[in-house]
């Protein structure tokens, strides 16, 4: 039984690093005042408000085409 639960308690940590290593960190460094509606709509769906939010995001190809799209107007890391 012992064996048992060291083997649980073990996975969530490997869950844990295995999340950190697949996230973007995205901040907002220009205004999206005045851009093209899709641009603006996309700077939303990411979940950014203001200049100088930060958001951190999943990898995906999804999210890195959203960034794409909005590159202008952001600051990307990791």
């Amino acid at each position: 039984k012992a064996a048992a639960t060291k083997a649980v308690a073990k996975k969530p940590a490997v869950k844990k690093a295995a999340a950190k290593k697949n996230t973007v960190s995205v901040t907002l460094v220009k205004s999206f005042h005045g851009r093209l509606p899709t641009h603006r709509a996309t700077i939303t769906g990411l979940g950014l408000k203001r200049i100088n939010h930060t958001v951190v995001l999943q990898d995906t190809p999804e999210v890195r085409g959203m960034i794409n799209k909005v590159s202008y107007l952001l600051k990307v890391e990791g």
